[in-house]
């Protein structure tokens, strides 16, 4: 444990930081699209239509935190149910995962908390209500459903595609817009969480507890369910590294074998901006 502190506390930070990065943006984007008194909401009065915008700017942002050298990394899982399936598929250290969660926790709490800082009485407005994701009109049972369909997708697309050498530097387009239509179709069920870290970091400030346990259960629950296919699939041999975006030319901190994925050596070109580096 002592080792894993010393030894690995950036990529701890970052993982805190990129969450907590990602929360000030969603309570920023929830405040200039959703408050009442925002230009935007005045003009925008469908509300799918802000769902769409918000899912575009968070989706942007969730890629952005993927490609940047932090998220490089720290493999940018921003996500207890994502650092535990990569920890059951046995590329992340026990206690690496340990940190990871805690820091993640943490992190998302204080994005929430500085944004909350910046914003004042607007991101208290009951429009934004801290950006905090709870149950929708459908009820507990749908918005667990819905949780776990969208968890479901997402992890398998991430495992799909990070242990192809094709489509191993677009992880993160792909992630981003899954992001992106979860928010825009799905968060009218459950406010689109996927992440336990990020509903109890905007749920402890709001002091809305309600279907909680629904982000506790349902995205891990769907995330492991989706690497038991893929493994199925594929073989869990076949999980080479924890990282959704393997380009960053430091250390890698898991049990990394992408040295033995098929293709590697001929990874095509990557998408404009990112730069190639360790493999």
């Amino acid at each position: 444990m002592v080792d894993s502190l010393l030894n690995h506390w950036p990529e701890y930070l970052i993982e805190a930081g990129l969450l907590g990065t990602f929360m000030v943006a969603a309570c920023f984007a929830v405040v200039i699209i959703e408050h009442p008194r925002s230009t935007i909401a005045q003009r925008i009065s469908h509300p799918h239509v802000r769902r769409v915008i918000i899912g575009v700017l968070m989706g942007l942002t969730a890629v952005a935190l993927i490609y940047s050298p932090f998220g490089q990394r720290s493999g940018a899982h921003m996500n207890p149910a994502t650092t535990l399936t990569f920890l059951v598929l046995g590329r992340v250290k026990p206690w690496d995962a340990v940190f990871y969660i805690i820091f993640q926790f943490l992190g998302a709490l204080a994005g929430v908390r500085l944004a909350e800082l910046i914003l004042g009485r607007h991101v208290k407005h009951e429009a934004v209500n801290y950006a905090v994701t709870v149950p929708g009109r459908r009820g507990i049972p749908a918005a667990w459903l819905a949780e776990f369909i969208i968890a479901f997708g997402m992890m398998l697309t991430v495992l799909h595609s990070t242990n192809h050498a094709s489509s191993a530097p677009y992880t993160g387009v792909f992630a981003g817009l899954l992001v992106a239509v979860y928010i825009a179709v799905e968060a009218p069920l459950s406010g689109m969480s996927m992440n336990p870290a990020r509903t109890l970091g905007s749920a402890i400030p709001a002091r809305t507890y309600r279907g909680l346990w629904v982000y506790f259960t349902a995205p891990p629950l769907a995330m492991l369910t989706a690497a038991a296919v893929y493994a199925a699939l594929f073989g869990i041999d076949t999980v080479y590294c924890a990282k959704l975006n393997h380009n960053h030319d430091g250390p890698c901190i898991f049990n990394c074998r992408l040295d033995e994925m098929p293709g590697r050596g001929a990874t095509p070109a990557e998408p404009p901006g990112i730069q190639h580096g360790d493999r």
